[in-house]
C-alpha cells in the first residue's frame, strides 16, 4: 500500500475512533444491564436500542451473550444502545413471562418495537450489526428478488439520483454488514439496493461473477433519461469491506474528467490520494471537443481504476509535450510523470492495467527511433517511392502550422460561414503525399500571411472521416476553396507552393469578372488587375456577348466558375459590345485572348456549345504556342495525346532556332503535334529521357519526334541539317511517308512502381473498422461546446461537475486519440506502418 493510502487509512480509522469515543462518553461498559422498569423508562423517542431479556442465563445462551456484548461497541458508533434486561422471577409481562420471548432479541426505536430476532440469527458481531442496521434501514435499503423489481427502481431513479446495488450470498455476513454500514452513512446520497438472489446478479450482466462472492455495482442513474436503456454500471473489483466501499463511492463521486492547466508534476487529485494513477490526455484548442470526448471515453473505461485529466498544450509550456499525446502520473512519491505516444485508447487502458506496459512502450519508442535512423537509407519499404523516402528522410522537421486553422466536425461548417474565402486542405496524417503537400501548404501560409479575405485551414481525414465523406473527398490530398454560402472550387493542379498560391489568389477574383464599360474591358485586356494579383496573372480571357447570345453567355459563366483559380476570365455584354468585337474583327459571341499584357489580342468566335466544351477550348487556347516543357506543365500537354516535336537544349535555345520553331508552331491549328522545347539545366530529368532514347548521350541541341501514344517510335532530326521551318517540314513529310528509320523504340511495358500499390482504404478499415459506419460524431449526439469556466479564478485545476453529470454527454466514443498528438511530422511509427501493409 502506498504512503498516501496508508495516511488516508489512518485518518479514516482515527475519525471512526473519535466518533466512537464521543458516543461512549459517560458509559464505561457498552453493554448495559437494567431491570425491565429501568429499561422501558430510559427509552428515548427516535433512539434505537437492542434488548435481550433474561431470567437465569443458561449455559447455552452464554455464547450469544458474548456476541451481543462484543457488538455493543460497534452498534454504539451508530447511536444504537445494547441492553441486557434482567427479569425478576415474579415478572410475567410479555417480554419476561413467556419462555419463547426469552429466546429472542428485540430492536426498539423509542418505545416502538421494530423487529424480533431469534438468538440463532445473531451468531456473531457481523450478523448482529448487519441485521440490526438492515432492520433500521428497511425503508431506505430496498431488497429485491427479481430483475423487474430492480428495473422499476432504476427507472424511478433516472434523472434523480444514483443507485448502489449489492449482492451478498447470505444476510448476516461480513459483506452484508459492510453494505449496511455504508448505507447508514451514504443512504441520504445514494439509493442502496440489496439482493441475495444469484440469478439476479447474472441478469445484471455479471455472467462471470462467482455467486459465492459478494459484489457491489455503482449505477449511474442520476443523469440517465432514457427509460429503455439501463443505467451505466461500474463494478467494485475489491472485496466488500467498509473501507473499500467508502473508497469506491468516493471515486464514483469524483469528476469524470479534470481539466488541468499547470505542470502535471504539481497536480493532485482524489485518485492520487487514494493510491490510483492519473492519466493525462494532452489537448489543444483546435481539437478540444474531440479530446474532451476521448478523455471521457477513457475515463469511463478506467472508472475506479485511474483518474483522467485533460491537459491543454496551449496553457502549459512544456517542450516534452510536442511529441507526446498521453502522460501518466503514479501515486508513488518521487516517481516522475511519464510522457508517451500512444496510437489509440485501447493502449491507454492497457497502460493502466499493465504496469509493465509503460517501460515497454518507452523502450519500443527508443528502439524504433534508433532503427529508423540506422535503416532509413536501406529500407526498401520506404525507398520504394520517392515521396515516401523524402518524407521519411525529413521526418524530424517540425512543421510551422500555427497559421493554418485546424477544423473538426464541430468547427467545419461554422468556418465556412466566415466572410473570407476558406481554403481547406483535406489530408491523411499517415500518408506520405499528404505530408509532402502539407509542407508546401505551410509555405503558402507564410506567403499569404496577412492577406485579407483568405482563411487557410486543414482537415485530417484520418481523424474526421465523416467530414471528408460528406464533402466527397475520395482521394488524399484534396484542396477546396469555399465561398460564403457553400459553393466550392476544387484544385486539380500541381502541388507546388507557387501553383497553390496562384490558385488561391486568382480565386479571389470573380470568374468571370463582369465589366461595365469599354474602358474597363480594354483595361482588363491590358492586364490591369489589383497590384497583389499582378504576379499571378498571365493571359486575360474576355468573353464578348450581345443580348441575343444569352445561351452562349450562360455557358461561358459556368465555364468561368469551373476554371476559377486556374485562369482569369472577364465578360462584357453591354449594348456597345458590338463595337468592341468589331475592333478585334470578331462578332458576338466571341472570346478575346490577350497574351503578354495585352501586346497581342487574338479573337476567337464562340459557337453555340456547352460549358464543358468551352472549358476544353479555353484550356487548349491557354497552352503556349511553343512551350518550354517542365515537370509542372508536362501533364497538360500529354492530355492532348499528340506526338511531340521536342527540341532538347543545354540552356536557352538560340534565337534562330527559337524563331524557326515558333513559325512552325504557329501553324498548330493545322498541325497534329506539339512543338516544344526542354532546357536540361532547368529540368535535369530531361537527361534521363535522352538516355532512354539513345544508347549514348547525343550532342545538343537535338530535335526529337516521339509518339508516346502510338508505337513509341523515336526519330532524330538529322544533325547535319540546320533547324529551319522548311527543313523540319521536309523531314516530317519523310516520317509520314515511312522513309525514316527510328533511332529507337520505347518499350511497351507499363510504367509501374517497384512494389505493389498500397490499399490505404483497407488499411483504415483494418485499423479502425468502425470508421465507415461511425463517421466520427453526428451533430445530434454531440454536446454543445462550452468554453472552460473557472469562477474561482484558479488557473491550475478546474474541477468539472461530478462524473455522473457527464453520462448523457459521452455520445459515441472515439477509439483513436484524435487531435491529441501532432502527427504531422510522421513520427508515429510511419515506417513500421508502411511496411506492415
Amino acid at each position: 500500500m502506498s504512503a498516501q493510502k496508508d495516511r488516508w487509512f489512518f485518518s479514516f480509522s482515527f475519525l471512526l475512533f473519535c466518533a466512537s469515543s464521543i458516543l461512549m462518553q459517560g458509559s464505561a461498559r457498552p453493554l448495559q444491564e437494567l431491570s425491565p422498569q429501568e429499561y422501558f423508562s430510559s427509552l428515548q423517542a427516535g433512539r434505537a436500542s437492542l434488548a435481550y431479556f433474561s431470567r437465569n442465563v443458561s449455559p447455552g445462551a452464554q455464547p450469544f451473550l458474548e456476541q451481543i456484548e462484543n457488538s455493543a461497541e460497534a452498534l454504539q458508533d451508530y447511536g444504537i444502545s445494547v441492553v441486557k434486561v434482567n427479569c425478576p422471577k415474579e415478572d410475567m409481562s410479555r417480554y419476561c413471562g413467556e419462555e419463547n420471548a426469552l429466546r429472542k432479541a428485540y430492536l426498539f426505536r423509542g418505545n416502538v418495537l421494530i423487529r424480533e430476532f431469534p438468538t440463532d440469527a445473531l451468531f456473531d458481531v457481523n450478523s448482529v450489526v448487519a441485521n440490526v442496521l438492515f432492520a433500521l434501514l428497511f425503508n431506505e435499503v430496498k431488497y429485491v428478488e427479481t430483475l423487474a423489481d430492480l428495473q422499476n427502481i432504476e427507472n424511478a431513479l433516472k434523472g434523480k439520483s444514483n443507485m448502489v446495488f449489492a449482492y451478498v450470498p447470505a444476510t448476516g455476513t461480513a459483506e452484508h454488514r459492510a453494505v449496511m454500514e455504508a448505507a447508514f452513512v451514504y443512504g441520504t446520497v445514494h439509493q442502496f439496493v440489496l439482493t441475495t438472489e444469484a440469478t439476479l446478479l447474472k441478469d445484471t450482466g455479471n455472467d462471470e461473477s462467482d455467486v459465492s462472492s459478494a459484489r457491489l455495482l455503482f449505477c449511474h442513474c442520476q443523469w440517465a433519461t432514457d427509460l429503455e436503456q439501463p443505467c451505466r454500471r461500474t463494478a467494485m473489483e475489491q472485496t466488500l469491506t467498509m473501507l473499500n466501499i467508502h473508497r469506491h463511492l468516493k471515486l464514483m463521486g469524483a469528476p469524470l474528467v479534470t481539466e488541468v492547466a499547470e505542470d502535471p508534476e504539481k497536480v493532485s487529485t482524489v485518485h492520487l490520494q487514494l493510491g490510483l494513477p492519473l492519466v493525462f490526455i494532452l489537448s489543444q484548442k483546435e481539437t478540444y471537443e474531440a479530446d474532451r470526448r476521448t478523455a471521457e471515453f477513457v475515463a469511463w473505461q478506467l472508472l475506479g481504476k485511474a483518474g483522467v485529466a485533460l491537459l491543454s498544450r496551449d496553457l502549459v509550456d512544456l517542450n516534452i509535450l510536442l511529441r507526446s499525446n498521453v502522460a501518466l502520473k503514479t501515486p508513488d512519491e518521487g516517481e516522475p510523470v511519464k510522457y508517451l505516444v500512444l496510437e489509440d485508447t485501447d493502449e491507454v487502458i492497457t497502460l493502466v492495467e499493465d504496469k509493465n506496459k509503460v517501460e515497454q512502450i518507452q523502450e519500443d519508442e527508443e528502439e524504433n527511433e534508433e532503427d529508423e535512423d540506422e535503416k532509413e537509407n536501406n529500407n526498401q519499404d520506404i525507398q520504394d517511392d520517392q515521396v515516401v523516402e523524402a518524407v521519411s528522410r525529413d521526418k524530424k522537421r517540425e512543421l510551422p502550422l500555427e497559421q493554418i486553422l485546424v477544423l473538426t466536425e464541430e468547427t467545419f461548417h461554422s468556418a465556412l460561414l466566415e466572410p473570407a474565402r476558406t481554403v481547406v486542405l483535406f489530408y491523411a496524417s499517415w500518408e506520405a503525399v499528404s505530408l509532402a503537400v502539407l509542407r508546401s501548404y505551410t509555405e503558402v501560409a507564410d506567403h499569404l500571411k496577412g492577406t485579407r479575405g483568405v482563411l487557410l485551414s486543414r482537415v485530417n481525414c484520418w481523424d474526421w472521416p465523416g467530414v471528408c465523406t460528406k464533402e466527397n473527398v475520395t482521394q488524399f490530398p484534396t484542396m477546396k476553396i469555399y465561398e460564403k454560402g457553400g459553393r466550392s472550387v476544387m484544385y486539380d493542379g500541381m502541388w507546388g507552393t507557387e501553383e497553390l498560391t496562384s490558385f488561391i489568389m486568382l480565386n479571389r477574383v470573380s470568374c468571370p469578372l463582369r465589366l461595365a464599360t469599354i474602358d474597363e474591358a480594354e483595361g482588363y485586356l491590358r492586364g490591369e488587375f489589383p497590384p497583389e494579383l499582378s504576379s499571378y496573372h498571365h493571359t486575360s480571357l474576355l468573353g464578348v456577348f450581345s443580348t441575343a447570345t444569352s445561351e452562349a453567355r450562360e455557358a461561358f459563366e459556368e465555364a468561368g466558375n469551373i476554371l476559377s483559380g486556374h485562369v482569369t476570365t472577364g465578360m462584357y455584354f453591354e449594348d456597345d459590345a458590338l463595337g468592341l468585337s468589331r475592333k478585334y474583327a470578331v462578332s458576338p459571341p466571341a472570346l478575346l485572348l490577350a497574351r503578354s499584357g495585352g501586346q497581342s489580342v487574338e479573337g476567337i468566335a464562340l459557337s453555340k456549345q456547352s460549358a464543358q466544351d468551352m472549358v476544353r477550348m479555353i484550356r487548349y487556347e491557354l497552352l503556349d504556342i511553343f512551350p518550354e516543357i517542365t515537370v509542372q506543365n508536362l501533364p497538360r500537354y500529354l492530355q492532348l495525346r499528340k506526338p511531340f516535336l521536342i527540341l532538347f537544349s543545354d540552356g536557352d535555345i538560340g534565337q534562330m532556332e527559337s524563331k524557326e520553331m515558333l513559325k512552325l508552331a504557329k501553324e498548330r491549328p493545322q498541325q497534329a503535334f506539339v512543338a516544344c522545347w526542354l532546357n536540361l539545366k532547368k529540368t535535369p530529368v530531361g537527361r534521363g529521357i535522352l538516355k532512354a532514347y539513345f544508347a549514348t548521350m547525343p550532342s545538343l541541341p537535338v530535335l526529337i519526334w516521339v509518339n508516346l501514344h502510338a508505337g513509341g517510335h523515336v526519330f532524330t532530326f538529322p544533325s547535319e541539317q540546320s533547324i529551319t521551318e522548311m527543313n523540319i517540314l521536309s523531314w516530317l513529310e519523310k516520317l509520314k511517308a515511312g522513309l525514316e528509320i527510328p533511332s529507337s523504340t520505347l518499350s511497351e511495358e507499363d510504367w509501374k512502381p517497384p512494389l505493389p500499390a498500397y490499399d490505404f482504404l483497407q488499411m483504415m478499415e483494418t485499423a479502425l473498422p468502425e470508421l465507415p459506419l461511425r463517421t466520427s460524431h453526428h451533430h445530434g449526439d454531440t454536446p454543445e461546446r462550452l468554453p472552460p469556466e473557472n469562477p474561482g479564478g484558479d488557473t491550475a485545476v478546474q474541477e468539472e461537475p461530478s462524473q455522473e453529470t457527464k453520462a448523457e454527454k459521452v455520445g459515441s466514443p472515439g477509439r483513436d486519440l484524435r487531435g491529441t498528438a501532432p502527427r504531422l511530422a510522421a513520427r508515429e511509427k510511419q515506417g513500421k506502418r508502411h511496411s506492415e501493409l
